[in-house]
């Protein structure tokens, strides 16, 4: 079987790699054409998860002392913007030790805080940026070479980009280079929906009557963390459809309903949107100076978090001004949310975590 094509996910649909992911591959690809001196055709890699993925180069070139790579993302069955899009990668090795990673044509560049990266530089984020050093690293191992130059870039990228929130969060000229295990998982199909509905059926039908839902996969390996009494058959990933998940317990049975995920889409929740996909509603920066308000936090605190310009900013800015609580009063909202869209029978508890799994907030405090 051609280890590059996705394969199908426990709910049997068809997943994608992240543009992280190919922009790795390219940029190990361009790295092996300098260092062997060969033409490739295809591209070995390892994702962020530890999985070994062969891609297919679209292009490999070689000009003097530079070699430009690149792989056509396939998105799997829940096609985004990016569906397509040439994640390339040009490298030029150097003597100086040291992998430097920049962004060329149709990558964003940061123009505000509270995204976790660079003002100025491109918007790669942590995880793809780990997998480029490490896999252009694994080819220069034994080489007469230091370093290496990287430039991922996209063709077309800020025209994808206008079909993303980019340029509201300050990622301006392209788009973002994402991805935390190298794997996209369709979470806004029809087919989602329905295998949420489904994985919750199978869990009540096995005789569970706790349930953990999460945002994705890094909020269930944490929420894992959080609760390993659990059979990894209590946790269900239901992506953006929270309200379709809280619904279906109660319908099912389910007497308890634990919801974990970090602070962007918990405060959705918070919030009263029940869909949380990024398209369909944004993060609310009155709501939540409102909640800080609520606080007793400083009418600058509050005009800042007005400003704010992502949701993870708004708990930076709280940190700052040393405001305690928001996070627990979000999970208390998403309880009240949460209870009443699934008909007041269904216990709900929710814990926010960061994006490294520290739990920063929960409600009810004490667990029941």
């Amino acid at each position: 079987m051609d280890k590059s094509v996705p394969p199908k996910d426990r709910k049997g649909l068809r997943t994608g790699f992240t543009t992280g992911a190919c922009a790795a591959a390219a940029a190990k690809a361009a790295a092996r054409c300098l260092v062997k001196g060969a033409m490739l055709s295809e591209i070995e890699t390892t994702l962020p998860n530890r999985t070994r993925v062969t891609f297919a180069l679209a292009r490999c070139e070689r000009l003097e002392n530079r070699a430009i790579c690149s792989i056509i993302k396939d998105a799997g069955d829940d096609p985004d913007c990016t569906h397509g899009a040439e994640l390339t990668a040009e490298v030029e090795l150097r003597t100086e030790p040291g992998i430097e990673i920049r962004g060329g044509q149709g990558v964003a560049t940061v123009t505000k805080t509270g995204l976790g990266l660079e003002i100025g530089g491109p918007a790669i984020n942590p995880v793809p940026r780990r997998n480029i050093t490490e896999m252009v690293g694994e080819e220069l191992a034994g080489a007469p070479y230091g370093g290496a130059v990287v430039t991922i870039s996209v063709p077309g990228g800020e025209e994808m980009a206008k079909q993303t929130t980019n340029a509201r969060l300050g990622l301006l000229g392209g788009i973002s280079i994402l991805g935390t295990t190298g794997i996209v998982r369709p979470y806004s199909t029809a087919a989602f929906k329905a295998s949420v509905m489904q994985e919750i059926d199978v869990a009540a039908a096995g005789g569970l009557r706790e349930l953990v839902l999460t945002t994705g996969g890094k909020s269930e390996q944490y929420a894992m963390a959080l609760y390993p009494q659990l059979p990894e058959q209590a946790f269900i990933q239901v992506g953006d459809f929270i309200g379709v998940g809280v619904k279906q317990c109660a319908k099912r049975g389910i007497v308890r309903a634990i919801i974990v995920g970090m602070m962007g889409k918990l405060s959705k929740m918070a919030n009263g949107k029940m869909q949380t996909h990024a398209a369909g509603s944004e993060v609310d920066m009155e709501f939540l100076a409102s909640l800080a308000a609520e606080l007793s936090a400083s009418d600058e605190l509050v005009a800042a978090i007005r400003q704010a310009n992502t949701a993870r900013h708004v708990l930076e800015l709280c940190r700052e001004a040393g405001l305690v609580g928001i996070t627990s009063l979000v999970c208390k909202r998403v309880v009240e949310h949460c209870q009443v869209h699934a008909g007041g029978t269904l216990a709900v508890e929710t814990c926010l975590v960061d994006f490294g799994g520290s739990l920063l907030g929960r409600y009810p405090e004490v667990q029941t």
